[in-house]
């Protein structure tokens, strides 16, 4: 026994000297965020250039980020999360979470929020945010790209298809409506394509559940895998703790072809009403790239 916790101990040590300094972690998810140059990272933490070179330095070393040359002559380099790295993300979620209920919250497990809460606040400023280049699992077999031109992105905790929801499900805030948010956007698809805009629905279940849900509510549109918190944290979307797993609080964004987040709906308490504003507001963006296109065209 007193090896077993002298092992643990150790362990938590090590994972501590890693990443237990306050701008380690916050380099870790400035750089999940799409930051990845020096001066950029800088300018995003307001850090001093000593204390992060020293950072990224210890951070290259410990496996955590790795170099990568985007200029020669001088050579220069970004800096990019290794598989190591990007293991951390669901540690940086659940300390963001952790936060959210605990810190900055009254302690409630809720999947909705306050109009003034920190989630809400957090939401209303990622219009003007770029959304990293990633993929995630969708439930088609592949990996997507979460962005196809304009796009709407409607983040849901859970639907109970195949497998059951835990206990408690329908007594935490805002969860009931999952598949009834799935069933309005099906309904509705064939008005976003007509207006040029993709769907699609995130959650973090596995692929193989939201593959088994979408045949068997015909979902015509992807359903992509967040299990293991990337575009959580690219977004630093707010989340809760149900079922020993991180749930996506449900939020809508419409987010064009640069990949700039251009409308956030959180929290979402009317969902016929989140899809509609969502189907008007990507058909604004949709018009907005075909003439921007044509302008390209004519210039």
């Amino acid at each position: 026994m007193r090896r077993i916790r002298a092992a643990a101990a150790s362990s938590a040590a090590l994972a501590a000297a890693v990443i237990g300094d306050w701008w380690s972690l916050l380099l870790v998810r400035e750089v999940a965020r799409g930051h990845h140059r020096f001066d950029g990272l800088q300018e995003e933490l307001g850090v001093s250039r000593k204390v992060l070179a020293e950072r990224l330095a210890q951070l290259v070393d410990s496996g955590v980020l790795e170099k990568v040359p985007y200029q020669t002559g001088p050579v220069r380099h970004e800096y990019r999360l290794t598989p190591t790295g990007r293991a951390l993300l669901p540690v940086l979620v659940s300390m963001q979470d952790w936060a959210d209920r605990w810190l900055l919250g009254d302690g409630t497990l809720t999947a909705s929020a306050g109009d003034d809460s920190a989630e809400a606040r957090r939401m209303a400023a990622l219009p003007g945010t770029r959304l990293p280049s990633l993929t995630l699992p969708a439930h088609t077999g592949e990996d997507l790209d979460p962005v196809a031109g304009a796009t709407v992105l409607f983040c849901y905790p859970a639907t109970g298809r195949p497998s059951p929801l835990p206990d408690g499900w329908s007594d935490i805030p805002g969860t009931v409506g999952c598949t009834l948010e799935n069933r309005l956007f099906r309904d509705s698809y064939a008005d976003f394509t007509a207006a040029g805009v993709a769907v699609r629905g995130v959650s973090t279940q596995r692929p193989d559940e939201q593959r088994e849900f979408a045949a068997v509510e015909g979902i015509p549109f992807p359903l992509l895998s967040d299990m293991d918190l990337r575009l959580s944290a690219a977004l630093r979307l707010p989340t809760f703790r149900a079922g020993q797993a991180l749930r996506l609080k449900r939020a809508v964004l419409v987010v064009d072809r640069d990949r700039v987040v251009r409308q956030v709906q959180f929290p979402v308490t009317d969902i016929p009403g989140a899809v509609a504003a969502a189907l008007e507001a990507g058909a604004s963006v949709a018009r907005e790239a075909a003439a921007s296109a044509v302008r390209e065209v004519r210039g």
